[in-house]
């Protein structure tokens, strides 16, 4: 499947910003499951290229203006050509698995989510690490419901799961931390989604999980599949908070407002979200 993304951010500041720096994951890669045909990020018009490959393989880019900023509009814009890989996107030399056991604040287990955790290796015992992934990615369906408006960016997978409502962030999270709870690396992954029926997830996350013998494999506990022709991987991290494509740091603080749009189109068909609201195109 060829698709399309034009992902957009615009930054506000009141008063203007003194001095800004933003670091950019908003390069997509090639992988087993997606080959990227064009891509560009511009920031106020001017194209920003990238300036190292990180630990996790991905490209980054770094951005400075050390004047006045009132406004700025970051644009990731291109196509990727993806394939249905089942998810499988294979060894990865870079880090060592077992880097993606360690906990982070936003995907510490509790008791409920050590409970889920060992329901699940209970149920896949003796089938193998494959197969434990697969029931994480179908308990993590089962113990949240999809809700707009539950939770926050600040929200942990145990707080999620406590309210048994989120969005892919608190899905992920949630996959993640049950999944280092039984040994399992996982890592937080960001990306796009072509769903004409559920434009508000365009922009998306997911998780990946190592498997021996197979390397990475993709879970989206929302749609509870392994990620196919239609998602398009950004970036990865240890957490929501770790992979975020956009940072940014200013020498004098000012109020700071953000509007996001992304679309996501293939096969004249384009679905869309802006600012957490949806619309059909």
């Amino acid at each position: 499947m060829l698709i399309s993304i034009d992902h957009r951010t615009e930054y506000r500041y009141d008063p203007p910003a003194q001095g800004l720096a933003l670091r950019l994951r908003l390069f997509a890669g090639s992988t087993a499951q997606q080959s990227v045909r064009d891509w560009s990020v511009t920031v106020n018009g001017k194209a920003v290229s990238p300036l190292l490959t990180s630990g996790f393989g991905e490209r980054e880019a770094l951005w400075f203006e050390r004047g006045t900023v009132e406004k700025i509009e970051v644009i990731a814009r291109g196509t990727v050509e993806t394939v249905d890989h089942a998810g499988v996107l294979g060894r990865d030399a870079r880090l060592r698995p077992g880097v993606y056991i360690r906990e982070t604040p936003l995907t510490e287990a509790d008791e409920t989510v050590a409970a889920l955790a060992v329901a699940v290796r209970d149920e896949a015992a003796g089938k193998g690490a494959l197969a434990m992934a697969h029931a994480i990615n179908e308990a993590v369906h089962g113990a949240l419901d999809y809700r707009t408006g539950a939770t926050d960016a600040s929200t942990t997978a145990a707080e999620a799961a406590a309210i048994g409502a989120g969005v892919c962030q608190d899905f992920a999270h949630l996959f993640i931390s049950a999944a280092r709870h039984l040994d399992l690396p996982a890592r937080y992954v960001v990306g796009y989604l072509h769903d004409p029926d559920a434009p508000e997830m365009a922009s998306h996350a997911w998780a990946e999980a190592h498997v021996e013998g197979l390397g990475w494999v993709g879970f989206d506990p929302v749609n509870e599949v392994c990620p196919a022709e239609h998602h398009v991987r950004l970036c990865s991290g240890f957490d929501a908070s770790d992979a975020a494509p956009m940072r940014g740091t200013m020498l004098a603080g000012s109020e700071e407002e953000m509007d996001v749009t992304v679309a996501v189109a293939a096969a004249q068909q384009q679905s869309q979200s802006s600012d957490g609201q949806s619309q059909s195109q």
